[in-house]
């Protein structure tokens, strides 16, 4: 008897290539854009020529999808802009003591608003959304627009 293998025996090894489909999984999963989930689109943004993105330095976004009744849509559902402020305030305050500085209500936080307001939307609704910020200590603000008009 001979000790080598038959081909007649010979079976592939999977551990490697399972292996690397699972590294595959976990890096696909690791490095999803979980950010653009918080964008509503069926808002019809205003159209400004002078638009451009927001910079990439800003540590903390807080993206609000005002609709036309100015309220904040939040994964399609309507929630009143003084509480989910108030919410957002609260959590980055406390995460901003966990890192050890201080910092009370009102003072001014870290966190980026990005505006994305429907076209409709009335300026005194708009303009109470961003005095209820300001209030919560949110001073930094970038307004979303359209560059051109959609053709159809």
């Amino acid at each position: 008897m001979s000790s080598l293998p038959s081909a007649e025996n010979a079976e592939p090894n999977l551990t490697p290539v399972l292996d690397m489909v699972f590294q595959l999984i976990t890096f696909f999963m690791l490095v999803i854009n979980f950010q653009a989930a918080s964008l509503d689109l069926s808002l019809k943004l205003p159209v400004v020529g002078s638009a451009r993105p927001v910079e990439k330095g800003a540590e903390d976004l807080l993206v609000l999808n005002i609709n036309t009744a100015g309220q904040v849509m939040m994964y399609g559902n309507p929630i009143k802009p003084e509480d989910f402020v108030r919410k957002e305030g609260n959590e980055a305050r406390i995460k901003l003591q966990l890192a050890g500085k201080k910092v009370k209500k009102g003072d001014e936080l870290p966190t980026l608003v990005v505006v994305r307001a429907d076209a409709g939307t009335p300026f005194e609704l708009l303009n109470k959304v961003l005095t209820e910020c300001q209030s919560e200590g949110f001073r930094k603000f970038a307004l979303r627009a359209m560059n051109k008009v959609d053709a159809g």
